[in-house]
């Protein structure tokens, strides 16, 4: 029987921030170049051992993730939308629902970590086969490279190849990460293997208002274009709790592997994402227009603005379109404090960067001003924005490339290139793009009030009304 793996897409991170974004979390982003990270996980499962991968994401990002996977010609992959966030007990338990054969094996992985060398961490998972077989739940454990406070350690009862669990610690400090290791400690990696009826079974008896409404939300699901639904209602009834702290740490048949060389990292900050990127001479790493000089030991990035740096040592440097974070490269694993006071000051800059995507393309901000906003935007061919209404804003809609099809009230009209059209305040409207290339406008919308909630959407083929 193959394995299932089912790919756990939730989390903001803002330990990547400003890169990672509330609305594009690092799982969708590619902070080492090629691919996602989301990506990147789906294609290492794509071979004749493996069905084909299941996806749980929060809603929020269902069509970025429908749109990466159509990218790497992954076209039938099972995708799951949580409608509200509840860690990953009920997202394993929901997606366990799902499995036709509840004796499948399971593969339960994050969807934003890195492994360097897959071939070993399959040896790991043949080690580890027997042993789901027996309806254990197996946790991969990293071998430690460093006594590093940012994971959780599994203090092993053996050194057999598979291993009872003798203690769970959560971040240890430094001193006692090293007693750990001592021990023969691994890191707790967040993959866990295990049949469809064992994660079911250990859910129900240690969290069984998570496992009955999770059963709901099964027996509710709806099919949505090509997701999967389930009521909110139901699924926001479920526990807010971990897998590890709501089974695993309480469990009888949990048993563990250590995984040596497989080359794994979870990119929990910008150290690690340095530690994985090509390095100069100095030890630097440098991505986009930067100019450095006398600098070693440094992660600098720029994706738009020249960024110069000068005679410093370990630091981390990250310019956005509208945030620039600069920090010691080893107090990175702090950069979560900052981003709670950024929420707490209500910064749009932690949510979205200047370009947000939607499932038809994508708006891009040039300038704000009193009274007016200026937009340009990206529709895709064959695509189109909801019919909706504003009625605190007119637009003004220039064509750059490509030709929109217009809605303007009751008439539709083509606007080719160089070419504007006017939609008043409360004018219901929709573009189009009929074309084959991609359609490009510039929006300039004034009026009292330009807040993106002053929409009312009427008609949309992506089912957001």
């Amino acid at each position: 029987m193959k394995i299932q793996p089912v790919i756990l897409c939730g989390g903001s991170g803002t330990r990547l921030w400003p890169l990672s974004r509330t609305t594009y979390p690092k799982q969708l982003l590619a902070p080492l170049g090629g691919l996602s990270l989301l990506q990147q996980t789906v294609k290492r499962f794509m071979t004749d051992h493996y069905d084909i991968p299941m996806i749980i994401c929060n809603e929020d990002y269902r069509f970025l993730v429908a749109e990466q996977m159509q990218a790497i010609n992954v076209t039938k992959a099972k995708i799951i939308l949580e409608p509200c966030a509840r860690n990953t007990a009920p997202a394993m338990a929901l997606a366990s629902f799902f499995v036709e054969d509840l004796n499948q094996p399971l593969l339960f992985c994050p969807s934003d970590h890195q492994i360097q060398n897959f071939q070993e961490f399959e040896t790991c998972i043949e080690k580890a086969k027997a042993s789901v077989q027996e309806n254990n739940i197996v946790i991969f454990g990293i071998a430690p490279t460093e006594p590093k406070t940012g994971f959780g350690y599994i203090v092993p009862a053996s050194f057999d190849d598979v291993f009872d669990v003798k203690q769970f610690v959560e971040k240890p400090d430094v001193e006692k990460a090293k007693q750990f290791i001592a021990q023969k400690a691994v890191w707790n990696s967040g993959m866990f293997y295990a049949k469809a009826s064992v994660i079911l079974d250990q859910v129900k008896k240690f969290l069984p208002n998570t496992h009955q409404y999770c059963a709901f939300a099964k027996k509710e699901a709806s099919k949505d274009l090509d997701f999967i639904r389930v009521p909110k209602d139901s699924f926001e009834q479920c526990d807010n709790i971990s897998i590890d702290y709501g089974v695993i740490e309480k469990s009888a048949c949990i048993k563990g592997v250590a995984c040596h060389d497989i080359g794994w990292s979870d990119i929990g900050n910008w150290e690690s994402v340095w530690a994985l990127s090509p390095k100069d001479e100095n030890q630097n790493a440098f991505i986009g227009d930067v100019y450095a000089k006398n600098v070693t030991n440094s992660y600098v990035r720029s994706d738009g603005v020249l960024v110069s740096v000068l005679g410093l040592d370990n630091i981390v440097v990250v310019a956005s379109g509208d945030a620039i974070l600069v920090a010691d490269k080893s107090k990175s694993e702090t950069i979560k404090e900052m981003t709670v006071h950024l929420k707490d000051k209500s910064r749009s800059e932690l949510d979205h960067h200047k370009r947000v995507y939607r499932p038809w393309g994508y708006y891009q901000e040039v300038e704000i001003g009193d009274r007016f906003k200026v937009k340009r935007l990206m529709v895709k061919s064959e695509s189109k924005t909801s019919v909706q209404v504003h009625y605190h804003r007119s637009e003004h809609w220039v064509v750059v490339s490509g030709t929109a099809s217009v809605l303007q009230g009751d008439d539709t009209k083509l606007v080719h290139e160089n070419e504007s059209v006017y939609i008043p305040a409360g004018m219901i409207h929709a573009v189009e793009n009929p074309g084959k290339i991609d359609l490009h406008l510039i929006e300039v919308q004034s009026g009292s009030y330009l807040g993106e909630d002053d929409i009312v959407r009427i008609k949309d083929i992506y089912g957001r009304t």
